[in-house]
């Protein structure tokens, strides 16, 4: 089964992530979103899958520097624009596996997916 692993390698989180992958001895795939981007199509099917409210990250600095206007009335297609255009707005690490799609780390979580 194919790993593939999103993030930017600087970010604390990712680095957690990794490391608990690497720990295990779990191969994956790294993808740097914030040099290589997310294809809008990559991006919709995590929307389907997730919903764009759990992987658009307002808490980071990147949603919060936005004008008030682009802060206003997001929805699906917004987000997902939102996120291409800057994708250091999508919440980190995502985490494709098979059918799983994890975004975020907790430990907890990444124990229940048979990788």
């Amino acid at each position: 089964m194919t790993i593939t692993f999103f993030g930017i390698p600087n970010c604390d989180t990712v680095k957690k992530a990794r490391r608990y992958l690497d720990g295990r001895g779990i191969d994956y795939q790294f993808h740097d979103y914030k040099k290589s981007g997310v294809e809008i199509a990559t991006l919709e099917r995590w929307v389907k899958q997730v919903g764009w409210e759990k992987l658009l990250n307002k808490a980071g600095t990147t949603f919060k520097k936005l004008s008030d206007a682009d802060k206003a009335d997001i929805d699906q297609a917004k987000a997902i624009e939102l996120m291409h255009a800057n994708p250091s707005m999508i919440k980190r690490p995502v985490v494709e596996s098979g059918e799983n799609l994890l975004v975020g780390f907790k430990p907890e979580i990444y124990d229940q997916v048979k990788f």
